[in-house]
């Protein structure tokens, strides 16, 4: 193991393995989403809902995709 260098190590802490005064990596804390997924992103609901109404779901691929992208951003897992 003296061949691998840890993250914010030094090559010397690596060869000795000492890792005094290197933080452990933090875990990714995911955002919880801060509104319900029913209220999110309204200006893409209504324009893939008002889509699906007229045209079909086969028809409304971008506006579908467009509204999952959303949701994505605001931190919903969908």
């Amino acid at each position: 193991m003296a061949g691998f260098l840890f993250q914010n190590s030094t090559p010397a802490q690596a060869l000795s393995g000492s890792t005094q005064g290197v933080e452990p990596a933090k875990p990714v804390q995911e955002s919880k989403p801060k509104k319900k997924i029913c209220c999110a992103c309204p200006e893409t609901k209504r324009l893939r809902d008002e889509c699906m109404v007229e045209y079909g779901e086969s028809a409304c691929a971008k506006w579908i995709e467009a509204h999952r992208l959303c949701l994505r951003a605001e931190g919903f897992n969908v």
